[in-house]
């Protein structure tokens, strides 16, 4: 397999796996909610807090904050700036949560046809092993029995 074929596969994957994100409403209400808490919190952080000059300056702390990227170009100073920076750090841990859960939850909604199997079939081998275990379980009982 040449490089070519890798990246074309690697591009394959990675469209396969955001494919199902772009129609899923979870997720553009989740942006529209980092973005309204950034807008919210930069005002907050630009009435609050004399080192913050500006609201952009005040909306870029907050999506920095939020976001775990610390840049520390712009920096809360007062007490009130500070605390609502670290309630942008809580509320950007919880963000990142529920980005993995909504990723995650694509990918096995998928069907795992991004790992080449499908769920009948992985459905199928799990009600085999539970017929099998089932059936060792009456064997394993009546050995027991003939031990006694």
């Amino acid at each position: 397999m040449n490089i070519l074929e890798t990246i074309k596969d690697a591009l394959m994957l990675l469209k396969t796996v955001f494919s199902g994100l772009s129609n899923k409403q979870n997720l553009f209400n989740l942006l529209i909610l980092a973005f309204a808490v950034s807008v919210g919190a930069g005002f907050l952080l630009y009435l609050l807090d004399a080192n913050i000059h500006s609201l952009l300056d005040g909306v870029w702390s907050a999506w920095v904050t939020m976001t775990h990227v610390g840049f520390g170009d712009v920096v809360p100073t007062t007490f009130f700036g500070r605390i609502l920076s670290a309630i942008l750090i809580l509320f950007g841990l919880v963000l990142f949560s529920l980005f993995t859960a909504l990723l995650s939850a694509n990918l096995i909604s998928k069907n795992i046809d991004v790992l080449g199997h499908d769920v009948t079939y992985i459905e199928g081998e799990e009600s085999k092993i539970l017929k099998e275990l089932a059936r060792l379980n009456v064997r394993l009982n009546a050995l027991e029995k003939q031990n006694k």
